[in-house]
């Protein structure tokens, strides 16, 4: 579904638009006009990612056009599917400096795949393939699709090595922030060995700080405008002492 001329969703689950697999995360897709782009591509079940491809293509793109993935961090949902595109798409493989040498070996602990599969949130039979990363991304560092500027934020607290991006250069400012926050100023808390209250914290009032226009999360409701107000919720959070309402 193109949302912008600079910005298509092209996957999505049960906690999202129900276009892929039913734990896939919003899988995005960003379009320069010269090149385009892939954010996280879901979990990759069965034939999940044939049909993020078939839904590329029914929005006029061609998926051989895609030269960057990038992976904002290691959970799954999002990255299931990375071993996959990588080796359908040839392209070039984008995480943090923390989360790389996890994706690469398919550390499955490391993700908490472990956890998950107790709980019953993953099927027992999944494994998580290994897949090679190419660039390390840092803090400050940024990523051109085209005309396009994706600045690297790092926000951990969701868990380690979680990376959000602000993309500018097109019709308006995004924060492609995956598992940062969601809309009305939830999050993602789990009882995981990475996910922590107090790197939330700091990762929201970081983001605060920062201006856009859109709020282009990892699951469920997109904000094409306003999205700021749903940071400073969950910023207003925290400095009160609490924690933003989860999610789950």
């Amino acid at each position: 579904m193109k949302l912008t001329s600079d910005l298509h969703v092209v996957g999505g689950g049960y906690f999202g638009f129900g276009i892929s697999g039913r734990l896939d995360c919003n899988v995005y897709i960003i379009n320069s006009g010269s090149e385009l782009a892939l954010i996280d591509p879901g979990m990759g079940i069965g034939r999940d990612f044939d049909t993020i491809l078939d839904n590329i293509r029914d929005d006029g793109l061609d998926p051989g056009r895609i030269r960057k993935m990038i992976l904002t961090h290691y959970h799954c949902d999002h990255i299931g599917a990375a071993a996959e595109a990588q080796k359908r798409l040839d392209v070039e493989v984008y995480a943090s400096a923390l989360a790389a040498p996890v994706i690469r070996v398919a550390d499955e602990k490391a993700v908490a795949l472990d956890v998950a599969k107790a709980a019953n949130f993953y099927p027992e039979d999944f494994f998580l393939p290994a897949c090679p990363v190419d660039v390390e991304l840092d803090e400050g560092d940024i990523v051109k699709v085209g005309n396009l500027e994706l600045e690297t934020y790092d926000t951990p607290g969701h868990c380690d090595g979680h990376l959000s991006f602000v993309m500018r250069g097109g019709d308006r400012t995004y924060l492609l922030g995956s598992d940062l926050v969601f809309w009305g100023g939830k999050v993602v808390w789990q009882n995981i060995h990475d996910c922590r209250i107090d790197a939330y914290a700091q990762s929201m009032f970081k983001m605060e700080r920062v201006e856009f226009d859109a709020l282009i999360p990892g699951h469920l409701q997109i904000s094409l405008t306003g999205g700021k107000a749903h940071v400073d919720a969950a910023a207003a959070a925290f400095r009160q002492l609490g924690i933003p309402p989860n999610l789950l």
